[in-house]
């Protein structure tokens, strides 16, 4: 029961210490709910990608592969793109997402089993899931030694820390998204500072984790 006990405890603190810089990003993509980004598509997302991370770090349970630190830092090509992306199609993804958005809110289904399937497959889940990957990257290196010192019901109870915190995130995220002051300044200039947020969240991502060192000229 002490071994179930001390692996909860380290759940909880591996989170926190891994995740939260994930409050920022979450408190951004919260202030950007419209008709067409909806927060079930932030909170699937945030699931989906971190359940990627878990799937990456597993190789530390069964003790077996070890990525590099330097190869798990070209993650941050994903929000890096993203971020381009967004300079670049502000005015035309603002005229589409009103017509998509119109459309989608017209053929949203009652059936909620039907409406979650939608909204997993939606491309803004993907969006946040991406983001979410690419900036929990470096916690594959922390969980990897974390996952492999627990036995199948230890590790059992870290993941069901993991999951419950997830959606404690997602919910602290949402609640300072509300906040009055918060979300005037955020909701006023959210849309141009997230492109910049997450092209040096991307490089910050590349730089921290040595990637550029792959690069020929700058290991000569």
């Amino acid at each position: 029961m002490s071994q179930l006990g001390a692996a909860f405890t380290e759940g909880i603190i591996a989170f926190v210490a891994t995740n939260l810089d994930d409050i920022l990003i979450l408190l951004l993509f919260f202030t950007q709910v419209d008709t067409n980004f909806r927060r079930r598509h932030i909170i699937i997302g945030q699931y989906l990608g971190f359940v990627a991370i878990i799937l990456a770090s597993l190789p530390g349970f069964f003790g077996g592969l070890v990525v590099r630190r330097e190869w798990i830092g070209l993650l941050g090509i994903l929000p890096i793109a993203i971020g381009l992306k967004q300079l670049l199609s502000w005015q035309q993804e603002t005229t589409e997402v009103q017509t998509v958005s119109t459309n989608f809110a017209q053929t949203s289904p009652s059936n909620f089993i039907l409406s979650f399937l939608l909204s997993v497959l939606h491309p803004q889940t993907y969006k946040v899931a991406a983001v979410t990957i690419a900036n929990g990257g470096d916690n594959i290196s922390i969980y990897i030694p974390l996952f492999a010192g627990h036995n199948l019901a230890s590790f059992g109870v870290i993941l069901m820390v993991f999951f419950v915190m997830v959606g404690i995130w997602c919910a602290i995220a949402y609640y300072l998204s509300r906040h009055a002051t918060i979300a005037s300044v955020l909701n006023r200039y959210g849309h141009h500072i997230v492109p910049f947020v997450l092209i040096g969240l991307g490089l910050l991502i590349m730089y921290e984790r040595g990637t550029f060192n792959l690069l020929p000229w700058v290991r000569s």
